[in-house]
């Protein structure tokens, strides 16, 4: 799958290729008008890859988006690292009920905020300490900056992220975050958050390794994943797209030379939440590997009861995000019928959610706007990928599903 290319007639996967056509039709005109640079899409049923496109530019000298382009796949990460806790936790390294103190001493006493201003916050003690479960569920209380949400705690965050000094490691990061107030009491709520960057440090010291170095030896090589990692390498930055930013005034984009650094330059910090780069190929393996509940290419990366496990929706009373949660965007439509696993979204009413995705799919997306999902049932992968951001500012998501499932005729 080094090369990738398209392996099956689609009438052979049960799907139609005309109706499948209509993905690249709709893909075409946010290109065509100005508003994404280029894009690759991919679908894949029952391993074999019967649907690939790819379209516009990777960068400002027109090169073309092709079927090696590397993405910074930024939340796309998160589903790495959480098969990386996993296999940790196959391993017996530790409990998925284990207080992160046991590993982060500086998560002990972990205060939620009350109130207060910046200069004097107001704090009160969890009577529940963070455990490995919420970081892998997002039901930590931790929290990203988010202003229009929370204000206070936003510029609590931000402080304190502002005072960390240039250079600082993963270990010295955790240190910084583990002084922010909890948003809530772990496991009363989900917020979209730091919790898995805290994760790759719970697997750093549990693995006691370096985080690059444990997904490289247990994840990426195993799978063949040879393009990716916490940055491209020099010989590939050709191949790397150019980060975009969409002008929501002039509904144009221009490149983010700035945040486009992700990707370029070596990291301070392995980054277990946001830090890798990718390509199509690459990140397929790692789908497929999950489709395939462990294994890809004869590498058995988790057992399969594990994958199952990690896949199922983990919210307390098989609630849904719209119910549980806290809008990853604040002024996002609720996700009804939309769950959550060990590190990635999982469907559990389509008809609620207003999708033709199966139940049991699932999936996550990155701040690039790159998108992935998995329909065990339907023995059905896709992914697209771009680089452009904001997220959200395009509907990919809902679009890629709903464009797939309608081609599916058997």
């Amino acid at each position: 799958m080094s090369a990738l290319h398209v392996e099956v007639d689609p009438s052979e996967s049960g799907l139609d290729a005309g109706r499948l056509a209509r993905i690249g039709a709709h893909f075409r005109q946010y290109t065509d008008d100005g508003r994404m640079a280029g894009w690759l899409v991919l679908v894949s049923r029952g391993g074999k890859i019967a649907h690939l496109e790819t379209y516009g530019q990777r960068d400002e000298t027109g090169a073309p988006i092709e079927v090696d382009t590397l993405f910074r796949m930024y939340s796309m990460t998160k589903p790495v690292t959480a098969v990386a806790a996993m296999i940790c936790y196959e391993e017996g390294l530790f409990d998925l009920s284990d207080p992160v103190s046991e590993l982060i001493p500086s998560f002990a006493g972990s205060r939620v905020l009350t109130g207060g201003s910046l200069e004097a916050p107001e704090t009160e003690p969890s009577d529940e300490p963070v455990r490995i479960w919420h970081l892998l569920t997002h039901t930590a209380g931790l929290t990203y900056s988010s202003p229009r949400q929370n204000p206070l705690l936003s510029a609590i965050f931000d402080q304190t992220e502002a005072a960390v000094p240039a250079g600082t490691d993963l270990a010295g990061w955790c240190e910084a975050w583990a002084r922010i107030p909890l948003l809530f009491r772990p496991g009363s709520a989900w917020k979209y958050s730091i919790a898995h960057d805290v994760l790759g440090r719970v697997v750093e010291v549990a693995a006691g390794r370096p985080l690059d170095r444990f997904f490289a030896e247990r994840i990426f090589e195993p799978l063949g994943m040879t393009d990716t990692g916490f940055r491209a390498k020099e010989a590939d930055l050709d191949r790397l797209a150019t980060l975009y930013v969409l002008d929501t005034e002039t509904d144009r984009v221009s490149p983010d030379e700035e945040t486009g650094q992700w990707g370029i330059s070596k990291p301070d910090f392995f980054a277990g939440g946001a830090g890798l780069v990718s390509s199509a190929p690459d990140y397929l393996r790692f789908a497929e590997m999950l489709r395939r509940r462990g294994e890809y290419g004869g590498a058995r990366v988790l057992g399969t009861r594990t994958v199952e496990y990690m896949t199922k929706n983990h919210l307390p009373g098989n609630a849904d995000l719209a119910s549980f949660g806290i809008p990853v965007i604040a002024d996002q439509p609720p996700e009804v019928g939309q769950g959550y696993g060990l590190g990635v979204g999982v469907t559990i009413d389509p008809v609620a959610h207003k999708l033709l995705d199966g139940a049991g799919s699932y999936g996550w997306a990155g701040a690039a706007n790159t998108y992935f999902r998995v329909d065990p049932a339907e023995e059905l992968t896709m992914m697209f990928l771009t680089q452009l951001m904001p997220i959200g500012v395009h509907p990919i998501e809902r679009r890629l599903s709903q464009l797939v499932y309608q081609a599916i005729v058997d």
